[in-house]
């Protein structure tokens, strides 16, 4: 961050007990044009979080533009406690945060604050894995079919680019299904409530997991826990960026 302090976000963040850690940059490579993996070392912050590593776990990295802080969550990928290594996934567009990712080189480092995460595994375990994401939330999306091996999941993903096609997401075809959707409008909404209620026989055994734009997060959630009632718990919902 150059010396730049966090601003209001940080001291709200200490406040609120975050920890910060420092990461290291130890290579980088473009998985497509619009998506960059950087691996980093933690800077401790694996062995800090001990047996409370968790699926979907997630950071805040600081970037700095215009000499002013801004702060942005990323998912830990395929972290490494016993090497203090993860890497990091950037869907890239315009902004402080895509600048740095397509920038990053060996050596260098950015600061992080680990505040709020968490992951409430559903009990019982789902039947089948029901899926709302996009390419931000294809880090996440692949830490929860890791956890869950042998359960089959259903997943819609909303695109934007051609080279969407070649995400990284972990399918296994003998389990897992894909359903794209174009980001037009509201379309990935009207995917989901024209296809995913037949996937749900009993509401308090599905299990939906969904990290979208702040507003299809939402209205998505909304539409689960009203509509088809699914109990809260069966329901993990985040947004994780907001529209322009």
């Amino acid at each position: 961050m150059g010396g730049v302090g966090k601003g209001w976000e940080g001291v709200i963040l200490r406040l609120l007990r975050g920890k910060d850690f420092t990461f290291t940059v130890t290579g980088a490579q473009d998985v497509t044009e619009h998506y960059r993996r950087v691996h980093v070392t933690d800077g401790g912050l694996l062995a800090a979080a001990g047996e409370s590593l968790h699926p979907t776990m997630w950071v805040r990295l600081w970037f700095e533009s215009a000499g002013k802080p801004h702060t942005r969550a990323y998912t830990l990928v395929d972290p490494d406690p016993a090497a203090g290594t993860f890497s990091l996934e950037f869907a890239l567009h315009d902004g402080a945060a895509s600048a740095w990712a397509r920038a990053a080189k060996p050596g260098d480092t950015i600061e992080a604050t680990v505040q709020g995460t968490g992951f409430t595994a559903p009990a019982p375990e789902p039947e089948r894995l029901l899926v709302i994401g996009d390419p931000a939330s294809v880090p996440a999306i692949n830490s929860l079919l890791d956890a869950y091996p042998q359960t089959p999941a259903t997943i819609w993903l909303e695109t934007q680019h051609a080279s969407d096609a070649g995400l990284p997401v972990r399918l296994d075809p003998a389990r897992h299904e894909i359903r794209r959707v174009e980001r037009t409008g509201s379309a990935l909404v009207d995917r989901v409530k024209a296809e995913l209620p037949e996937l749900v026989a009993d509401p308090a055994s599905a299990y939906v997991w969904l990290a979208c734009d702040t507003v299809t997060t939402r209205a998505l959630t909304a539409y689960l826990r009203k509509e088809l009632a699914l109990p809260k718990q069966r329901v993990n919902g985040l947004g994780y960026w907001r529209a322009a």
